[in-house]
């Protein structure tokens, strides 16, 4: 007689989970994936019936994969590239693969209508989001409905990222923009323009603090805002437009460093020295040791970033009812030869008296 084969069990997925539940997919995925948006009740709630059928979460949880998702920028940007050498590094001292994905989409459209790379939800093959590039809140809502575990870059968040319940890291540019323009001021400059693009979250958080130290001075801030995501172009035309409108300009303060490189362009293709004439600063020290004179800038920590923001989501994993976290990197001045001290004799074509007294340096 022919034996019969017992009837093989099916596999139990996140459908039969949520149904035994009672609450949806989307929170099951949430749950099983580490998301802190998740009522504790119902966290307990859905780990219960999971329990109740047998699942093994640890073997679902088994994969050690990360994916560092790059929106909305080139590959080859030089910050968000040191960013990932300093994730990479960090995902391979503590036995973690990291999988590199570029993810275009319209800051625009509803969450409902951007479609993820699909190997972004596979939670049996990535377990959390390192969300680098420039992002919006649609994105962020769609991660968060999906109930993917990820961890954001703040500092190129279009609109509000203190308001994130997310974890997000910060590099202290706003910071760093302060500090630069109390340089600026500190060696006589009055007339001091900023150079960027500030529709773009990086440009206008260098921009605040750059205000607050004019503020502060008792000085007019003056912005020249090219509406254009080439760094180069921002810089050039930034500066040619300025030069036009105000002659009497001692020093301009580039957004970045690569705007700066756009800077030091225009001010040769109209005749001027750098420092001699006019002084140059930047920010996010990429480039400025490259250009002649060295450019001061303001450095930033970007393979601390990426380290940092692989802590975070690892914590997040291994502890997922942990409150949000919100982590921020200091940065450092450096001081290189594109900004020279002035005296009241170097200012008289502005007409304008100076206001305190300029400490050379």
């Amino acid at each position: 007689m022919k034996a019969i084969k017992p009837k093989k069990q099916e596999k139990i997925g996140l459908r039969e989970i949520a149904a035994a539940a009672q609450v949806s997919i989307a929170t099951v995925s949430r749950v099983l994936n580490g998301n802190n948006r998740v009522d504790p009740a119902i966290q307990k709630i859905v780990l219960d019936a999971a329990a109740k059928l047998d699942v093994d979460l640890s073997q679902r949880n088994k994969t050690k994969a990360l994916a560092f998702l790059l929106s909305n920028r080139a590959m080859h940007d030089a910050f968000h590239s040191q960013i990932l050498i300093g994730a990479e590094a960090y995902c391979a001292a503590h036995g973690w693969d990291i999988i590199f994905l570029s993810f275009n989409y319209s800051p625009h459209a509803s969450w409902k209508e951007l479609h993820l790379p699909k190997v972004v939800q596979r939670h049996d093959v990535v377990r959390a989001v390192i969300l680098a590039g420039t992002n919006s809140t649609n994105l962020i809502d769609l991660l968060n409905h999906k109930g993917i575990t990820f961890v954001t870059l703040g500092n190129n968040v279009l609109g509000d990222p203190y308001k994130l319940n997310n974890d997000v890291i910060f590099s202290d540019d706003t910071q760093g923009g302060y500090d630069m323009t109390r340089y600026l001021i500190s060696l006589g400059h009055r007339h001091i323009w900023y150079v960027g693009n500030t529709r773009l979250p990086w440009f206008a958080r260098c921009f605040a603090g750059y205000h607050r130290a004019m503020e502060e001075a008792g000085l007019e801030s003056r912005q020249s805002s090219i509406d254009s995501e080439d760094n180069l172009e921002i810089g050039y035309l930034g500066t040619k437009s300025l030069l036009a409108r105000d002659p009497s300009v001692t020093a301009i303060f580039a957004g970045n460093d690569p705007t700066a490189h756009g800077v030091y362009k225009a001010l040769r293709d109209s005749g001027l020295r750098i420092p001699d004439d006019i002084s140059v600063a930047g920010c996010n020290d990429t480039v400025g040791a490259w250009l002649y004179p060295g450019l001061t800038t303001i450095r930033e920590f970007p393979e601390q970033l990426g380290k940092k923001m692989v802590e975070l989501i690892l914590s997040r994993i291994a502890k997922s009812d942990q409150p949000q976290q919100s982590v921020i990197i200091p940065t450092e001045f450096i001081k290189r030869d594109s900004c020279r001290a002035i005296t009241a004799s170097d200012d008289v074509s502005s007409g304008k008296p100076l206001q305190g007294t300029a400490v050379a340096s």
